[in-house]
């Protein structure tokens, strides 16, 4: 694991604490507020980040997400915008930051350029939706070269051969999907994801963080009874959505984490 990550799980670890990643679209509203809210999210009691690459075609993602990336995408801002922000964020703020994304912007980025720039900027973890572990040989590499931690999600239709690859090719933690489908809210988390992870940990001694659907505060503390971290993008992304461009978005979204924490 890279030190960012590794330490932050392991610090929390030592505290029998659990960890809370947000995921936010970069870009959405525009890329000023994404650098406060970065900021205001790690006051807020954030762990790791999750900063999402919008894309035009984000198939594993719901609508509340589909919308930000088409809000960000309507300024024009390049991958290499997003690493320019990472880069004035890290100015202020060590917390680990995980760049979010489809392979397409990578592949027009170019991999090993992108593993570059994205080390240098302060980027900790890469997460491709739509990378496998039969197919990112190469793309896990290339990242370890650059000291950044490739993460892979595993959903409860992963059979066991499908686990234990990306269990041989994860640094980092591993991210359980706690269902099939688009990323969104839910009203309850699913049955399947006690067993799934289970499996996990069969194969595994990274940690495991769950998301999709983990919206509301009761989401968080199961997922934390069982798991090392819990992953909130879309209930987040909404009220983004809801605030706009109020200029008290960063602190009301802070504090929106700060119900979900408690």
């Amino acid at each position: 694991m890279t030190r960012a990550i590794a330490a932050k799980f392991g610090e929390l670890r030592s505290k029998n604490s659990k960890a809370f990643i947000p995921f936010i679209t970069a870009g959405d509203p525009d890329l000023e507020t994404t650098i406060r809210l970065v900021a205001e999210l790690e006051r807020a009691g954030s762990h790791i980040v999750e900063l999402g690459v919008p894309f035009s075609d984000p198939v594993a993602d719901g609508p509340v997400i589909q919308r930000a990336s088409e809000r960000a995408l309507k300024h024009g801002y390049r991958l290499n915008d997003y690493l320019s922000a990472v880069k004035t964020i890290r100015r202020e703020s060590a917390i680990p930051i995980i760049l979010f994304s489809y392979f397409n912007p990578v592949l027009q980025y170019g991999v090993e350029r992108l593993a570059t720039d994205a080390r240098s900027a302060g980027i900790d973890g890469v997460l491709v939706t739509d990378m496998t572990p039969e197919e990112g040989g190469e793309y896990c590499a290339c990242l370890e070269r650059h000291d950044l931690d490739a993460i892979f999600l595993v959903a409860p239709t992963s059979n066991d051969r499908r686990v234990e690859a990306i269990a041989r090719c994860s640094r980092g933690f591993i991210y359980l999907v706690s269902r099939t489908g688009i990323t969104g809210e839910r009203q309850s988390l699913s049955d399947s994801m006690a067993p799934t992870l289970a499996r996990i940990r069969e194969h595994s001694e990274l940690p495991v963080a769950v998301g999709f659907g983990v919206s509301r505060p009761e989401h968080v503390r199961e997922v934390w009874r069982i798991a090392d971290g819990a992953v909130v993008g879309s209930a987040i992304v909404a009220q983004i959505e809801k605030e706009g461009r109020s200029p008290e978005l960063p602190a009301r979204i802070g504090a929106f984490c700060r119900w979900l924490t408690t």
